[in-house]
């Protein structure tokens, strides 16, 4: 499947997971907090369905190893960003533990030693890193909503804008699935 495919299943898969957890959970929907929070779980949504494709993209072009490893960095993005976004202080240690991070990242990722590293499977592993990121500090900035809300709206609007990409750039006629297939996508939902 193409990786827009099992990013729009990993939602939708989600999504109907959590459902009955989220009806259980939320006796009492607030209208007023979903209205306040609106644009950040809209963006936040569409960050975590393109974030899924990218990162998928990414293990197609690199390994498994390295593109987790450039996903990995979304923390590190969070720390640069904070003091923009969430008016946190960069402190010494916190600077010095982030390059810390990137060094050790870079070291270990295999990038000097050959292997299959592809500067388009980086790439793509790290624009997947500043989507989980954005998503990071998105979440800070919804208030008076529950986790399990929050997880389900997020899922839900992952959901609707990854079906939209979905018939938009595929041929979905093309799409067929085996057994084996659906079975490993549920376990990936």
């Amino acid at each position: 499947l193409p990786r827009s495919a099992i990013a729009f299943s990993r939602a939708f898969i989600g999504t109907i997971v959590i459902l009955p957890a989220f009806l259980l959970k939320s006796k009492s929907f607030k209208l007023d907090a979903m209205k306040k929070n609106l644009l950040p779980l809209l963006l936040s949504g569409i960050a975590l369905g393109f974030n899924w494709m990218f990162l998928f993209e990414a293990y197609n072009y690199t390994s498994v190893q390295v593109a987790t490893l450039c996903y990995y960095m979304a923390p590190v993005f969070v720390i640069i960003v904070s003091p923009l976004f969430l008016k946190e202080k960069l402190t010494p240690v916190s600077i010095i533990c982030t390059i810390g991070a990137v060094l050790g990242a870079v070291l270990i990722s295999g990038v000097f030693g050959g292997g299959n590293v592809s500067m388009t499977g980086i790439t793509l592993g790290l624009i997947a890193a500043m989507l989980y990121a954005s998503i990071i500090i998105l979440n800070k900035k919804i208030s008076d909503i529950s986790g399990i809300e929050r997880t389900f709206f997020q899922l839900l609007i992952s959901a609707v804008v990854m079906f939209i990409y979905v018939i938009i750039t595929e041929d979905v006629s093309l799409f067929s699935l085996d057994a084996n297939q659906g079975f490993l996508l549920v376990i990936l939902g």
